[in-house]
């Protein structure tokens, strides 16, 4: 039995680009930080934020609404009584 190579010029690569992988990290920090609000996710958030703007991964924009959410005092936790 032989391997069958495809032939064509469509293409074909099967890895992500990295500009999804970046942005993908970004919102899982992201959504991190939204559920559990500590400084840990925080941290991570804008360290991930800063890498995806220097590579070029977020724009401006994407960086405004990260650095607007994170201007926000964290709301208080609420309590189950």
């Amino acid at each position: 039995m032989q391997a069958q190579h495809p032939s064509g010029s469509a293409a074909k690569a099967t890895t992500t680009p990295r500009h999804l992988v970046a942005t993908a990290l970004v919102g899982q920090a992201l959504i991190g930080y939204l559920v559990h609000k500590t400084p840990a996710a925080r941290a991570l958030l804008q360290s991930l934020t800063e890498m995806a703007r220097r590579l070029g991964d977020l724009t401006a924009a994407d960086t405004a609404v990260v650095a607007e959410l994170l201007a926000k005092p964290r709301a208080a936790t609420p309590t189950l009584n």
